[in-house]
């Protein structure tokens, strides 16, 4: 697994900590060790690339990030708090406020428009703070489709629809976790 941290000149203080991890998987009587004394400490505005083959323990480690797993052995910190010692309740109220996930396929109601989908994760969200019809609106500009905003997904491109997978954004994560975001873009749009 080859990690590479790039900086951001923001500061503060440590979003995600990850200390001598180990990550098994028990099926019947095997145990399968996936993680093996993984070490990780993320600031505040910092970028994380993890690349590797499949199968090397890079989604368990997301996974871990985003309170979906915990691990076997050793600590794992999200915005200090020890997911060991957090009920499913308290990992379930952490995620909602503070991680997102974007993903590279276009997981979109039909029925709905672009906007609408984008609208959607806000219905879940936690965050009182966030107008989210203005930030959706920002997002779509930014992203450069705010003309296919009452367009449903079949009529997008499959890059519009990569853009409009933008919806993590929406509700302003600490954490954003992405698998291969910019996957169908072109390199102009994609950086």
């Amino acid at each position: 697994m080859n990690i590479i941290k790039n900086s951001l000149p923001e500061g503060g203080f440590p979003i995600v900590g990850v200390s001598n991890v180990r990550k098994s998987y028990v099926i019947g009587s095997l145990e399968i060790p996936v993680l093996s004394d993984i070490d990780l400490k993320l600031e505040r505005g910092e970028l994380l690339d993890i690349m590797s083959s499949s199968g090397s323990g890079n989604s368990t480690l997301v996974n871990l990030i985003d309170c979906l797993d915990r691990p076997t052995e050793g600590q794992a910190l999200v915005r200090g708090r020890d997911l060991n010692r957090m009920s499913d309740q308290e990992l379930a109220i952490l995620k909602g406020l503070e991680i997102d996930f974007s993903i590279r396929t276009f997981n979109s109601v039909p029925l709905l428009t672009a906007f609408e989908n984008v609208l959607l994760p806000t219905f879940a969200n936690m965050r009182i703070n966030i107008d989210p019809t203005k930030r959706a609106r920002e997002l779509f500009k930014v992203m450069e489709i705010q003309n296919r905003v009452n367009h449903r997904p079949r009529k997008l491109s499959g890059g519009q629809s990569q853009r409009r997978s933008i919806v993590p954004l929406i509700n302003d994560p600490t954490i954003l976790l992405a698998d291969e975001p910019t996957g169908n873009l072109d390199s102009r749009t994609g950086s």
